[in-house]
């Protein structure tokens, strides 16, 4: 199964206060780890919301809203995506990462397309798998 690996947002990573070189190593030895394990998929940092924009939708009005969010505790500071066994395997793994200072981070299945039921046609699944494709050899 994938995951994503969501490290919510602080007052230190809404005000753009970068980590110290010591977290930044151990975060590259851990991420190495993810990687010879065959986890890690993708992971990043992510800018304060600051420097983000939110869209709401309704009918055919767009809104665009500048931040910063007031709601820290709502904001994500980073993610990884992951491949693993199980949601414990995930949770055995986020254990080893090198966070402390009552930091928070959530853990969410990635909907997968069996997940979708008889909705997911055969060419919604095609298509799917079409653009996979592509963005496969992209990279």
């Amino acid at each position: 199964m994938r995951c994503m690996v969501i490290v919510k947002a602080n007052a230190d990573s809404e005000a753009g206060v970068m980590p110290d070189t010591e977290l930044l190593t151990a975060m590259g030895k851990f991420n190495e780890e993810l990687v010879k394990a065959g986890v890690m998929l993708a992971g990043e940092g992510l800018h304060p919301s600051s420097r983000g924009v939110r869209v709401r939708f309704d009918g055919r009005q767009r809104t665009v809203i500048d931040g910063p969010f007031a709601e820290t505790k709502e904001l994500i500071a980073g993610f990884w995506l992951w491949q693993v066994k199980s949601m414990e395997e995930a949770v055995e793994w986020l254990k080893r990462a090198p966070f402390d200072g009552g930091t928070e981070l959530e853990i969410r299945r990635v909907f997968e397309a069996e997940d979708f039921g008889a909705e997911f046609t055969p060419e919604l699944r095609e298509q799917e798998e079409r653009l996979r494709a592509q963005i496969d050899n992209r990279t």
